[in-house]
């Protein structure tokens, strides 16, 4: 079986990940990110008009599900969120948005990014996953579940 430190492992390698939220109408909304994984949690950038924004508002449970290029290993952690304030100066840019952003385009200006920021009227998306799950290959294509 994969252990829940492998599991978590995989939750942190991922830099994209679906991240399911609920609609009012209580069914599931997914969506693709790109997310970083500082400390012990993911985090992602959406602008406010995303409608993961309005739902994790709402209702502060969430689930991410990470895979690898085929299919294998898949993990999924469900937990809370916590959202930060629209970004509207440059001294509220948040250096977890800055690390989303560099993780996919390199060492970046932050002075760009953070004006992008503004401009974008972006959140930092901070979920606490508390419980994981998933599926890892071994031996081939044989799963191993945990």
């Amino acid at each position: 079986m994969a252990s829940e430190a492998e599991l978590w492992k995989l939750v942190a390698a991922g830099q994209q990940a679906v991240l399911a939220t609920l609609k009012r109408d209580a069914l599931p909304y997914l969506s693709n990110v790109t997310t970083s994984f500082p400390d012990a949690g993911r985090r992602t950038g959406p602008t406010p008009d995303r409608q993961k924004v309005p739902n994790l508002a709402r209702d502060p449970r969430a689930v991410v599900h990470g895979h690898g290029d085929d299919f294998l290993p898949v993990v999924v952690a469900e937990g809370r969120t916590t959202l930060s304030p629209v970004v509207a100066e440059p001294a509220a840019a948040s250096p977890e948005l800055l690390a989303v952003h560099a993780a996919f385009d390199g060492h970046l200006d932050p002075d760009v990014v953070f004006a992008e920021m503004i401009v974008s009227r972006r959140v930092v998306v901070r979920p606490d996953l508390r419980h994981v799950y998933g599926i890892i290959a071994s031996g081939g294509r044989r799963p191993v579940a945990s």
